[in-house]
């Protein structure tokens, strides 16, 4: 058996179990429960979804040894991008069935959990897994009683998509990301054990910490009525505040590493109230070209910010009172780009390797985005064009 991090007395205030919005078993230690989460949903025979690099590492052997160990007959699958692309959940899906599989253990950050969340989906249906894509009633084609249980292990502090009832996926031959939704989607039972990301390396911290940020930050500032979600997300915002910048300076820093997975799970939690122009214009550059979701995201960040200033100042300086940054609204943006300058983030958005001969195309795959209509500042296509080109130039 693998040795397991066994918390001490450091860390027990930080262990509990929640019920919101799933079942969650969060705190150091807590990946030893991963054979009896698996019992708990049904599974003797789960298929354990990964990315090739986490595949590789220790981690996902000691998953598997504690599958093993608990009596069940795993097997692992990990052939998807950072990006995750039709043909990775179809082939996902081919393993699945091939393999007589009962339910998805997703491992990783939000590329092989949106993955396995999707191959768990997908694997009883019959229809194309574009046919529920997130637009209006769509989800409602799927065989419900067909969706295969999930446990989800993250194993970064970004995407929160270990509580969300959604997966992204790239559909290639538009190079366009779809949203694919459904109820039951949403992971059975969470395991987050600060432990397991305590190997992450700074600059992935940092990224996919901005992420939850974005969550976050776009949540809260979006128009839509759902006091529950500013909530969620101002308290969530705190947390990468005061706790990102240690994460990132000290990996194994399990105080920190805690409280940015759940700042990553709030902002998940706070965006179904909706998104923003910073993921539309993320979106579009992750899909043509391959940048890492939450790096991108932290680029466009004060971008999106000053051009919402007309519908969001006050609400951001209420915002930024709570965090303790002066200032109201210019010190929240303050401190973005300060965080954004600490943490090594580009500037620029031409840093990322976008081209100024795609910003058209971008453009207009951003405005058909659905999280372009959340944005607090109505978007079109000329407007995502200018937005480009201010962080292409650098000009917030």
């Amino acid at each position: 058996m693998p040795t397991l991090a066994t918390p001490d007395a450091a860390y027990r205030h930080l262990r509990a179990n929640w019920s919101y919005p799933t079942a969650v078993r969060f705190g150091v230690g807590r990946l030893a429960e991963l054979a009896d989460a698996c019992r708990t949903v049904g599974m003797a025979r789960p298929l354990v979804v990964t990315d090739p690099g986490l595949a590789r590492l220790p981690l996902l052997g000691q998953a598997m040894d504690l599958l093993k160990a608990g009596g069940l007959e795993a097997a692992l699958f990990s052939a998807i991008k950072p990006n995750p692309e039709g043909r990775n959940i179809d082939d996902g899906v081919a393993v699945y069935r091939d393999g007589r599989h009962d339910g998805v253990v997703a491992i990783g950050g939000g590329s092989a959990l949106d993955a396995g969340k999707a191959i768990a989906f997908q694997a009883g249906q019959t229809r194309p897994l574009w046919d529920f894509e997130d637009i209006g009633d769509w989800w409602t084609r799927a065989d419900a009683s067909a969706i295969a249980p999930i446990v989800a292990v993250p194993t970064t502090a970004g995407t929160g998509s270990e509580v969300g009832r959604a997966s992204v996926v790239t559909h290639e031959p538009t190079r366009t990301k779809k949203i694919i939704f459904h109820p039951k989607m949403l992971p059975s039972i969470v395991i987050s054990d600060p432990a397991v990301t305590a190997g992450l390396p700074a600059n992935i911290t940092a990224w996919t910490g901005m992420d939850a940020l974005a969550h976050n930050l776009e949540a809260y500032s979006s128009t839509y009525h759902h006091p529950l979600g500013d909530g969620i997300a101002v308290e969530g915002m705190r947390l990468v505040k005061e706790w990102l910048p240690r994460a990132v300076a000290d990996g194994s820093d399990l105080e920190a590493r805690a409280h940015m997975l759940a700042a990553a799970s709030m902002g998940a939690i706070a965006f179904q109230k909706g998104l923003g122009a910073i993921h539309a214009l993320s979106h579009p550059v992750g899909a043509v070209y391959d940048t890492h979701h939450g790096l991108t995201n932290a680029v466009f960040m004060p971008y999106v910010l000053a051009f919402n200033r007309p519908a969001v100042e006050t609400k951001l300086a209420r915002a930024a009172a709570y965090l303790g940054i002066a200032g109201g609204f210019d010190g929240f943006l303050e401190w973005v780009l300060e965080l954004r300058r600490q943490l090594k983030i580009p500037h620029r958005a031409g840093d990322l390797g976008i081209g100024a001969d795609k910003l058209d195309l971008l453009s207009a795959m951003a405005a058909e985005d659905p999280t372009a209509g959340g944005n607090p500042v109505k978007v079109g296509v000329p407007e995502l064009r200018g937005l480009y080109d201010r962080a292409m130039a650098g000009t917030v």
